[in-house]
């Protein structure tokens, strides 16, 4: 009999152990095929990098990249500004210009519909405060960082402040957005694989 309970006490542990390993595993699982599907099936748009001070050009391994739609003018907000302060996202429309970028051309805290050849990308949850008169919001949309091999940041830096730096994302049909490829005047020189 004391077998019996033995055996079942030290069952409990190793099922639960296998459980939660069987989530974790999941849960990564998850993550990266997320990022596949919208490499693999989002809809490519063709941003153009604006310079970023220089104290912040490269933390680790990464470049930071800031773009012309993370700064939104008040003219663009449609539906209101909230009234309240915190947490929102935004929700922006992109339009394809005759250079082959793509800006925004309207932003609002309500989801916005897809019409004709635009394209709506979501912001990363930001805290809001009202302010009397509308002021430009920057946003963040969660392509700001871009990982480079080791030592390999600063012509990547260098070409984003001299304006010869473009990122191509894809944008999936919730708003979501991953860099696809990094291109330095017009010639690519770092594509994302989908794995």
């Amino acid at each position: 009999m004391n077998s019996g309970a033995s055996t079942r006490r030290w069952l409990n542990p190793l099922l639960a152990a296998l459980l939660v390993a069987g989530v974790q595993t999941a849960a990564l699982g998850y993550m990266i095929e997320s990022r596949a599907s919208i490499l693999r099936s989002g809809r490519d748009v063709l941003l153009k990098t604006v310079p970023v001070d220089p104290r912040d050009l490269l933390r680790g391994d990464y470049v930071i990249l800031s773009y012309d739609i993370s700064r939104l003018q008040p003219e663009l907000f449609k539906g209101g500004l909230p009234t309240q302060s915190g947490e929102v996202m935004l929700y922006v429309r992109l339009a394809k210009q005759p250079d082959g970028f793509w800006t925004a051309t309207e932003a609002s805290f309500q989801p916005l519909p897809v019409t004709g050849d635009s394209v709506v990308l979501r912001s990363l949850p930001f805290s809001y405060y009202p302010s009397p008169s509308p002021l430009p919001l920057t946003v963040d949309y969660g392509i700001e960082r871009f990982y480079v091999p080791e030592g390999e940041g600063r012509t990547l830096e260098e070409a984003r402040n001299a304006e010869a730096l473009s990122v191509n994302i894809r944008i999936d049909g919730k708003g979501r957005a991953q860099i696809r490829e990094i291109a330095v005047n017009g010639s690519p020189v770092y594509e994302e694989p989908l794995y």
